[in-house]
């Protein structure tokens, strides 16, 4: 009889310390996920609609501006970012602009969006794009692009070009070579 009430004394101390590990791995958790939001939160992050987001189109001041359309969820514009990184960490001394707009949903921001800038140390000036009236602002960015992304415009003054396609870094400097010496 005594061993038995010693078996049961044991087994609740041990589920009782199992719970109090739970517990505070539950507490832990929650703090760090509070922490995530607040740094999220933390992190700008510009939001246009197209009327506020057209200025980005036609700036003539003399440099190139790069301006990539992507989303976290394209993995083809995913994987293309590192070379609009790199084009604008060896290019910003020479007059040259990188502007990622993000075409997230605008529920995502928070939970996905604000934490990729931030995991892949984007440089770049990231921005997002929140119109839902597409059919009147793709056609404004180029008539020829039919909505698809990764997409890509780039201008000086008033010479454009626009690419609805990936590129990788060789293929980027050499749409920006001939922007360079006009």
């Amino acid at each position: 009889m005594k061993l038995k009430l010693v078996s049961i004394a044991i087994l609740f101390l041990l589920f009782s310390c199992k719970n109090e590990k739970k517990a505070e791995t539950l507490a832990v958790d929650s703090t760090q996920q509070i922490e995530a939001k607040q740094e999220n939160a933390s992190l700008d992050l510009e939001v246009y609609d197209f009327a506020g987001f057209e200025k980005f189109l036609k700036k003539k001041d003399g440099k190139i501006h790069v301006i990539n359309f992507w989303a976290t969820w394209c993995a083809p514009c995913v994987k293309e970012l590192p070379y609009f990184e790199k084009l604008y960490a060896d290019y910003k001394d020479r007059s040259v602009e990188v502007l990622l707009v993000s075409l997230d949903f605008p529920h995502l921001y928070d939970k996905k969006l604000k934490p990729f800038i931030k995991k892949h140390q984007l440089q770049s000036k990231v921005v997002a794009l929140d119109d839902p009236d597409m059919n009147s602002w793709i056609p404004k960015i180029s008539e020829a692009w039919s909505g698809s992304i990764p997409a890509t415009l780039i201008y000086k003054n008033d010479t454009r070009e626009f690419y609805e396609q990936s590129f990788d870094y060789d293929e980027l400097k050499a749409k920006i070579n001939p922007f360079l010496n006009h």
